[in-house]
């Protein structure tokens, strides 16, 4: 997938006659005269790490609120249109169109949009915010089909992989397979599709593998048709989601701006105070299992902060190299494409401390709680789980792996059902599904794995463990 200068210019000539037709987005009218403002957002309410500016956000109407609120003090009114789309891509193409205002997707595809806009002045793009982020790149990753022989990338050489060009998911591929001595180019052959295309792909047999975004991965494994082969937190490179908008746009209408990552920050407290209910909202929005969601939506998971973290501006300059691996782009100066003004008006009109928050890299949601079986607090992200059982409106706390087989032992001889457990990954740290998990015994002490890859790592560094199941961890841990 290559983007010429033609055909850039080709682009930009289409949205200037769709704009001399009054096609544009942008309805610069007073509030008085009974006119309407609008604004225009694309977003991925399958991209469950972008909730806070994208499903998470339309479906509670924060945003609406905000805008009513200007109305009401005698601004002018507001039309709000949300349109879905499956990865940032066609977010970008409508927004070099000057037909999207305001945008959320991840990391490369907000270089391509960087990229890709700033020839046109009215199209010229801007990053204002992060909706979440992982420290380790753990939002991406690569799943194989249940009964696949592959243990490693490796394995996957000369072999079909399904993945979105451009896409995060994508861009972890890339890296993966480089650090693993794989030519992404060479070493295996990438198709281009769009994720449940490339999830069909990979049930069908007719790839053998997916490399996709969230929550993709989770939600294959979840459904037992596929499981882990890769976790992107082996990278350890900070994989992130945000919010770009129109330069233009912003400009003219700065209080709809301001009103969005008011919104936004006001859906970033929802899902803090209320994980459980903010993932079913998301999951019956989103049409994807709640379970899933609050796999990467609830403690622990993906860490929903808004600001424009150092370590996360530096990963993404090193990713600019990404765009020249997939086609001609344009160099993108990444000083000049973020800006953190909007953001940090946002916090003082809230009466929040901006660079307070910007300082802290500890997850601003982490499992906490005391562990009714082990007695113990839940404060160690490390070692911290969740176990839902069905029909509870919250969660149990357990202060490590051990302790949570303790506690499903226990509720299974009381009759109790399940509906989801979380633990940490004991290498990498990635939260992920307790009885998806690849477990070790180690003495009494039991630790979960994501991926093949990793718990042979551990086991060979640790003679004295053995590689168990998820129900054989359960069925021998000592009460």
């Amino acid at each position: 997938m290559k983007y010429r200068p033609a055909r850039l210019a080709t682009v930009a000539l289409a949205a200037t006659l769709a704009l001399s037709a009054a096609g544009c987005s942008l309805e610069q009218q007073s509030g008085s005269n009974g006119d309407t403002v609008k604004v225009v957002i694309g977003y991925q309410s399958k991209t469950i790490n972008t909730v806070t500016a994208g499903t998470l956000l339309k479906a509670k109407g924060f945003l609406e609120t905000r805008l009513n609120k200007l109305t009401d003090g005698g601004g002018a009114k507001y039309q709000v249109e949300w349109q879905d789309y499956d990865t940032g891509a066609p977010i970008t193409a409508q927004m070099v169109a000057e037909k999207i205002d305001i945008g959320s997707m991840g990391d490369y595809p907000l270089l391509i949009n960087g990229s890709r806009t700033q020839a046109n002045e009215r199209a010229k793009t801007e990053f204002v915010s992060v909706t979440g982020y992982n420290p380790k790149g753990a939002l991406n990753m690569v799943v194989v089909s249940p009964d696949s022989k592959a243990q490693t990338l490796n394995d996957l050489s000369g072999q079909k992989v399904s993945a979105s060009v451009g896409s995060a998911g994508h861009g972890t591929l890339v890296q993966a397979l480089t650090r693993a001595g794989l030519d992404p180019k060479t070493g295996v052959e990438v198709l281009n599709q769009q994720p449940q295309i490339g999830a069909s792909a990979l049930e069908s047999g007719q790839v053998a593998a997916l490399s996709q975004f969230v929550a993709w991965p989770g939600l294959l494994v979840f459904q037992n048709k596929a499981k882990l082969l890769y976790d992107g937190a082996e990278l350890n490179v900070p994989t992130f989601h945000g919010v770009v908008t129109r330069r233009d746009y912003a400009k003219q209408h700065p209080e709809v701006l301001n009103a969005f990552l008011q919104a936004q920050l006001d859906a970033t407290d929802f899902i803090h105070q209320q994980p459980l209910e903010a993932a079913r909202v998301v999951a019956e929005n989103a049409g994807l299992a709640q379970e899933v969601v609050y796999l990467y939506n609830g403690p622990g998971g993906t860490s929903f902060d808004t600001t424009l973290k150092p370590k996360l501006i530096d990963a993404f300059k090193a990713d600019v190299a990404y765009l020249k691996s997939i086609g001609d782009f344009a160099d993108l100066d990444i000083d000049k494409f973020v800006d953190s003004t909007a953001l940090q008006a946002a916090f003082k009109e809230r009466g929040a401390n901006y660079d307070a928050e910007l300082a802290v890299n500890a997850n601003p949601a982490p499992v906490k709680g005391t562990d009714p079986v082990s007695g113990k607090a839940a404060d160690n992200p490390a070692l911290a789980g969740e176990i839902w059982f069905t029909g509870a409106d919250k969660t149990q706390p357990a202060s490590d792996p051990t302790s949570l087989l303790r506690a499903v032992k226990a509720a299974r001889a009381q009759g109790k059902s399940i509906r989801a457990a979380y633990v940490p990954d004991a290498e990498l740290g990635t939260r992920w599904f307790a009885d998806k998990a690849l477990w070790v015994r180690d003495g009494d002490t039991y630790l979960p794995f994501t991926t093949a890859a990793a718990q042979q790592r551990y086991l060979g560094a640790h003679p004295s463990g053995v590689a168990v199941n998820y129900e054989q961890a359960v069925n021998e841990v000592r009460q």
